[in-house]
């Protein structure tokens, strides 16, 4: 039976660049379940002037895909259970939501997923950062070994997770989105930087650099770090914790 929990992907149709229709949506979670993961969590992105779903279009997508899962899952008779929230973009819209306690988060808890720029790491995110969690909110900050002032100072992670949980890209750790992103990738995993793991999944091709990531994280740092990274954090991010990451 699968028990990990997949804390970022793109499996809801038609609303941004993951699944383009229905049947794709549903071969991604189907593919997901394949690997292990019994929770799936879809994060659509929330970008101004990018992908901008409206609330309302979101929750037609994810009723649309749950009613379909929990009809794939009885057949099978394999645990399914589908959660929503976003993945926001360090914005205007997501600072104005956030001054408003309005911004998607994990089935409307503490937790919610952001990124940034690749190329710019906001000024002052340390400490805005650290502000959100003396207001008891939880940020998780998506692929951490895509932003460059991460990949020239592996400290900035460091300083980073002491208020937000790092959650990195399985298919990062397999090459999918670069060398340079593989080597930041590996790089929190062996240092210790990284909370979480994720498929961040656009397709239900993804599965094979999804599979190939889970796979290194076993061969470099056992089963137990694995379980760590999929199940024990995510359950305890979703509850609003800041898990330790696994010890170099």
């Amino acid at each position: 039976m699968g028990h990990y929990v997949d804390l970022h992907s793109h499996f809801l149709p038609g609303l941004d660049d993951g699944a383009g229709d229905l049947e794709t949506g549903m071969r991604m979670v189907q593919a997901l379940s394949a690997l292990g993961f019994s929770d799936l969590y879809a994060t659509p992105h929330q970008r101004a002037g990018m992908f901008m779903p409206t609330r309302t279009d979101i929750d037609a997508a994810f009723r649309q895909v749950k009613q379909q899962a929990q009809e794939l899952a009885r057949a099978g008779g394999v645990e399914l259970k589908l959660g929503l929230a976003a993945e926001n973009f360090w914005d205007d819209v997501f600072h104005d939501r956030l001054r408003q306690g309005q911004q998607p988060s994990y089935d409307g808890g503490p937790a919610f997923l952001f990124e940034v720029n690749p190329q710019l790491m906001p000024a002052g995110i340390e400490n805005e950062l650290f502000q959100m969690r003396v207001r008891g909110q939880l940020p998780v900050m998506a692929h951490p070994e895509r932003y460059v002032a991460i990949q020239s100072e592996i400290a900035t992670a460091e300083r980073i997770g002491r208020s937000a949980a790092l959650l990195i890209d399985l298919g990062a750790i397999d090459g999918a989105h670069g060398r340079v992103e593989m080597k930041t990738a590996r790089r929190l995993v062996l240092d210790g930087l990284v909370h979480a793991a994720a498929s961040d999944a656009h397709s239900p091709e993804d599965q094979g650099s999804v599979a190939s990531g889970m796979a290194w994280i076993r061969k470099q740092r056992g089963a137990a770090v694995l379980d760590q990274l999929l199940d024990e954090n995510p359950r305890r991010i979703l509850a609003g914790e800041l898990p330790e990451p696994p010890p170099a």
